[in-house]
């Protein structure tokens, strides 16, 4: 029998505080080797449609962790042509297999999962690095930029949280974050949420820089989540030429987005983020300013599908069908 989950049903089952140490472990298992990530192909969709054009990106992305009862493979889809048509950017489905036998245990929406998995990162990044209290200031106002400020708050004590994006989505953000009980403000410019922000996070589909260099205090964690190719782009050069440290999750694809290809950084100088929780690095000065950079793994994936599968089978939630 094959589990169906929908949205609905994950947003029952997923928990930030119960998440993190379980994206905390496969960000471990990932730096150790113990894991099976083989590389995503990209690919364009939808030429020809409307135009010559591709109207979006599709995205496989496979992963195992050793010794895990379950395999995933999740199937994304990012259309940026879907803000003016009023629906989510990104789209995703996650299949969960059984590892053994190959079988289907389970097919769920995975779009919350990616979602409150990213978040993860910027949580865990800001419990391990952030100057206390902590002051957030977010560019960007869509579904990531929500969860990472609720995963922020779910794993530290923010004191405020400034919200900035060139459109009115700000004030949505900020409304959607004051029912999930966080005080939240919408700012007019970049520099007004970077500044005196002790963690600022960068959740946009941007093509250049999103904040001035200059506006950043020292002392602050940078976490840029929104670029994942070469066209994409949030920090300017001069974000990491003040930075003491670069983190990321997957270091050698860090380095192929627009932020790290605008400088002069390789794979080797960035720092894996499961170096935090294994305390060999951290935050030296309380002065100095930190950068973490993201792009998405599918061993997260794998490890949040395995745990909402569970909780869901736990709870007897969803829809069994015959494979």
């Amino acid at each position: 029998m094959v589990l169906f989950l929908t949205d609905a049903e994950i947003e029952r089952l997923i928990d930030i505080e119960t998440l993190a140490p379980i994206v905390e472990r496969a960000l471990e298992k990932q730096h150790s080797g113990e894991v099976e990530r083989p590389e995503r192909p990209h690919y364009p969709i939808g030429a020809d449609l409307d135009s010559s054009e591709p109207l979006g990106t599709g995205l496989v992305m496979p992963a195992y962790i050793h010794a895990e009862e379950y395999f995933a493979t999740k199937l994304v889809s990012l259309h940026d042509g879907n803000k003016k048509r009023s629906l989510p950017m990104l789209h995703a489905q996650i299949v969960l297999s059984d590892a053994r036998t190959g079988q289907p245990a389970a097919f769920m929406d995975g779009t919350r999962i990616t979602n409150a998995r990213t978040g993860c990162i910027g949580g865990l990044a800001a419990r391990e690095l952030a100057n206390e209290p902590i002051t957030l200031g977010v560019i960007g106002a869509g579904a990531q930029a929500r969860w990472q400020t609720r995963a922020i708050a779910a794993l530290t004590d923010i004191e405020s949280v400034s919200v900035y994006s060139p459109s009115d989505s700000k004030h949505d953000c900020v409304a959607d974050l004051r029912e999930h009980g966080i005080s939240a403000t919408a700012v007019d410019t970049p520099a007004a949420a970077v500044r005196d922000a002790s963690v600022v996070v960068t959740a946009t589909t941007s093509s250049e820089p999103v904040f001035p260099a200059a506006a950043l205090s020292p002392g602050t964690v940078v976490v840029a989540v929104g670029a994942y190719d070469a066209e994409m782009q949030e920090l300017e050069p001069a974000v990491f030429d003040r930075a003491s440290r670069v983190f990321a999750d997957v270091p050698e694809e860090v380095t192929t987005i627009g932020d790290l290809a605008a400088t002069d950084l390789a794979a080797d100088d960035l720092i894996p983020i499961a170096a935090l929780f294994e305390g060999t690095t951290g935050r030296e000065s309380r002065d100095e300013i930190l950068v973490v950079e993201s792009v998405g793994t599918a061993v997260l994936d794998a490890a949040a599908a395995t745990e909402v599968y569970e909780a869901a089978r736990e709870k007897g939630v969803g829809t069994t069908q015959p494979t």
